[in-house]
């Protein structure tokens, strides 16, 4: 029995063939109801085939189920072939005819699909994307479908991944009678964009989550060859910061060419070495060859192994007996996310300069540059770690509490009440939904606060440790949100890829991450919005601030929930810092459609191929690299050199914590983020408001210019010049004798702060070495006491200041 009726687009009795050239031919014709409800029937009583909600079913049910699917005129089914089997079978229809027609806004050109794929033989690579991509273009072949409707059931992470590799876009959940699914929307141009740069979405299979169910998915990355190469990429890092830091000490073995140079370095175990070439940069860096490192045991060459490496050096670390299995945990997982990262099919850093801010963002593959175990997020299993990982790329959608008012706290700036924030961050349906809840439960709307939070932070402690608060209706879950949200390279301050101007929403996330417990505290919350007004009024009114168009993402708002049990343990308890979510201003929404931005993390960017992102991008720009890194300075350096000098504010302006603003390739300004924990006032002569105390820290007179001395220079231009040397073969004193025009000329603006330039010399001969690795090793759970910022700073000698050669009177001198 085969369909004969016109349906909502028209009839394929032809067959429909989509062909790769790198892959096949793909065909589609209509289903038959006579030989492919055998086959149907095998498939949807397969394991896999759970969502598709006919296990169980006889072959006279399947038969008997698709005759009635096909009977109406806005239904038919197709059958998908390759090398002459049948690989998929879709259906088709109007979601006008359809109950889900109540439960979302249908649009004039809407297409609704279903779709089954035969349980896999034979492992082929991406296979999943090219009959999906067949799908979609058969489909949009029909010139009166404008937008592709699925509904897959919430719990079927396999298809939303796939979805998304597409294309599709996240929108609401939704209940329908045999599921709770969650709606999703591809529309043509965005099909036609994506497809134009296939290689942004082709992942390869390991990101496609096409086994969700499968155990082995989770190290499908976890190739011998892969592996290799990032414990060699890995041993190469951890040597160059260990040595920068003064904690293993690399012995010139032999004068190569070109500056390059042999060294050895010699274990804890006298019969353990290692050997490698490398140039000497400034600032105490070893430029060192990935490729050239060798081990040997007993002069035997051995496998180069990164967590044997720490356990080889554990006493020239300095690593205690009671933090080295943890310290060994998080490098294990950097490792794993690395393999991860390196094998996922990012784009090449030719596509990513023009690349839009998520896609930069999500193929970032190393991380904090200087910290060698950057990548520990101790709580997440592997299931999370694809779920929530920037790099993994999937969106989500947050859950939604509500905290009844005598527990949580609100705080915004006075433009931004309650109400107002979250009229803007919710639709007025899901308002009324989680309204309509909480009276369900028997208490009243207007005595509760609704708080964002990570779904891993509810699953895996808030419904546990809060339960007593959910059991008297303090706390009460709301559900899901309608909108969809990615994780930034920070992991728990989240992008809305929904409605992308809408604000950054940063939550609570109890992982152990870079030696933090990943919470939010009320004590800094609770002044946040206050501290994001005073320094606007101090900065916006400057002129040179104005000229740089330097700005802060302001955190305008927050709430936080204080859990009576654990209040009496301090503010910066673990338990007291579990619940709180802040709202922070989102550069989508202060850049023109002319801009482009991107982490300044990403000018540090080597693509799986080994090539550098920022040359691409400086080439791109059509500028030498002395005029772009010019005007990257004056965007970037200058506002925090005039933050220093004329308001003795600081920052913590790391690669992540900058997002730069460029316009055709050339950087135009800068955006800083993560205001609340980490901006400092110096001077104590400087009035600060009452509430706003806290910001002024009691910094030591040689330890202030550290903020410049070891937070730029140290930790970004040191990585920087390196990237230049080593991919744009551009000199490194070139780099730094830039750098010191620029500050020069910064301040040959301002004479009348001669004296404080004098004090506070950035042209010193030297500066202390200020040690990351150090302080994760001394104290892997809390590196920095936040009441005391500097208390526990690790010092390990000096470093010669590159710029101190190009101090304008020896300059004038040697003139």
């Amino acid at each position: 029995m085969e369909k004969t009726a016109n349906n909502i687009q028209h009839q394929y009795h032809k067959i429909y063939s989509k062909s790769f050239s790198d892959f096949g031919t793909i065909e589609i014709r209509p289903f038959r109801i006579s030989e492919d409800s055998e086959i149907l029937h095998k498939w949807v009583n397969m394991d896999y085939a759970i969502f598709w909600g006919m296990q169980g079913y006889d072959l006279q049910q399947v038969r008997q189920e698709y005759i009635k699917l096909m009977e109406p005129e806005h239904y038919d089914v197709f059958v998908g072939v390759f090398k002459g089997k049948p690989v998929f079978v879709l259906e088709r229809y109007n979601p006008k005819e359809d109950i889900i027609s109540t439960l979302y806004s249908v649009e004039k050109g809407d297409c609704g699909i279903h779709i089954i794929v035969a349980p896999p033989h034979v492992k082929i690579p991406n296979f999943t994307w090219y009959l999906f991509t067949a799908i979609m273009d058969f489909v949009f072949k029909d010139s009166s479908v404008n937008r592709i409707l699925v509904e897959p059931d919430i719990r079927n992470k396999k298809m939303f991944a796939l979805c998304q590799r597409i294309g599709f876009q996240l929108d609401k959940i939704i209940e329908l009678p045999n599921k709770t699914a969650q709606i999703a929307l591809l529309n043509r141009d965005r099909y036609q964009h994506l497809t134009s740069i296939s290689k942004i979405n082709k992942r390869s299979a390991m990101n496609t989550l096409d086994n969700a169910v499968s155990p082995q998915q989770s190290i499908a990355h976890l190739q011998p060859e892969v592996w290799v190469k990032v414990n060699t990429l890995f041993v190469a890092k951890a040597i160059c910061e260990f040595s920068h830091e003064l904690l293993i000490k690399p012995v010139i073995l032999e004068q190569l060419k070109d500056g390059w140079k042999s060294y050895i370095l010699k274990t804890d175990n006298h019969t353990i070495q290692y050997q490698f070439n490398a140039k000497q940069l400034a600032l105490n860096h070893l430029y060192i060859e990935p490729t050239s490192i060798r081990k040997y045991d007993e002069s035997k060459s051995a496998i180069i192994d990164g967590i044997l490496f720490i356990k080889e050096f554990r006493k020239q670390l300095g690593i205690k007996d009671t933090q080295m299995p943890l310290y060994l945990e998080e490098i294990i997982s950097t490792l794993y996310g690395s393999a991860f990262k390196f094998l996922k099919g990012n784009p090449t850093s030719k596509e990513l300069t023009t690349a839009d801010f998520q896609t930069i963002e999500q193929s970032m593959t190393e991380g904090h540059p200087g910290f060698v175990a950057n990548n520990g997020r101790i709580g997440f299993d592997s299931s999370d770690y694809r779920s929530y990982a920037p790099e993994a790329g999937n969106s989500f959608s947050l859950l939604w509490l509500a905290g009844h008012k005598s527990r949580a706290v609100y705080a915004a700036t006075e433009s931004l009440s309650y109400d107002v924030l979250i009229q803007q961050e919710l639709d007025s349906e899901t308002i009324q939904t989680f309204r309509e809840h909480i009276k369900n439960k028997g208490f009243d709307p207007d005595d509760y606060f609704f708080i964002p939070m990570h779904p891993w932070q509810w699953f895996n402690k808030l419904a546990n440790i809060f339960s007593p608060e959910l059991a008297i209706g303090n706390l009460i879950c709301l559900g899901y949100g309608p909108d969809q949200y990615l994780a930034q390279q920070s992991i728990r301050t989240l992008f809305n890829r929904t409605h992308p101007k809408k604000f950054y929403t940063k939550t609570a996330l109890s992982i152990l991450n870079m030696g933090f417990m990943r919470g939010l505290p009320l004590y800094y919350l609770g002044t946040a919005p206050k501290m994001a007004v005073w320094l606007e009024e101090l900065l916006y009114n400057d002129a040179y601030i104005q000229e740089t168009g330097f700005r802060m993402l302001s955190e305008i708002a927050s709430v936080s929930y204080v859990n009576p049990y654990f209040e009496e343990f301090g503010s910066h308890n673990d338990y007291n810092k579990m619940l709180a979510s802040l709202w922070r201003e989102s550069p989508i929404a202060n850049v023109t459609e002319k801009q482009q931005a991107m982490t300044m993390a990403a000018f540090l960017h080597v693509d799986h191929n080994g090539e550098a992102l920022l040359p691409r991008i400086i080439q791109k720009s059509g500028l030498i690299i002395e005029d772009w890194l010019g005007l990257y300075l004056k965007a970037y350096l200058c506002p925090l050199l005039h933050c220093f000098y004329h308001f003795d504010l600081v920052f913590m302006p790391h690669g992540e914590n900058i997002i730069m603003v460029l316009e055709d390739q050339v950087p135009v300004k800068s955006f800083l983020k993560d205001i609340t924990e980490e901006a400092c006032i110096l001077n104590p002569e400087v009035k600060l408001p009452d509430h706003l105390k806290r910001m002024y820290a009691p910094v030591p007179e040689d330890v202030k210019l550290l903020s410049i001395f070891t937070d730029i220079f140290d930790g970004f231009f040191r990585f920087m010049s390196h990237i230049l040397v080593a991919h744009a073969n551009f000199e490194e004193e070139r780099f730094w004798k830039i750098v010191a025009e620029v500050i020069q000329e910064y301040q040959d603006r301002y004479p009348e702060k001669e004296a404080k330039f004098k004090q506070y010399d950035l042209f010193a001969s030297e500066f202390q070495l200020s040690c990351l690795n150090r302080l994760q090793l001394n104290n892997h759970k809390q590196m920095i006491d936040l009441d005391d910022p500097v208390a526990l700073l690790q010092f390990a000698g000096k470093l010669k200041n590159p710029i101190a050669a190009f101090r304008k009177d020896l300059v004038d001198t040697v003139s």
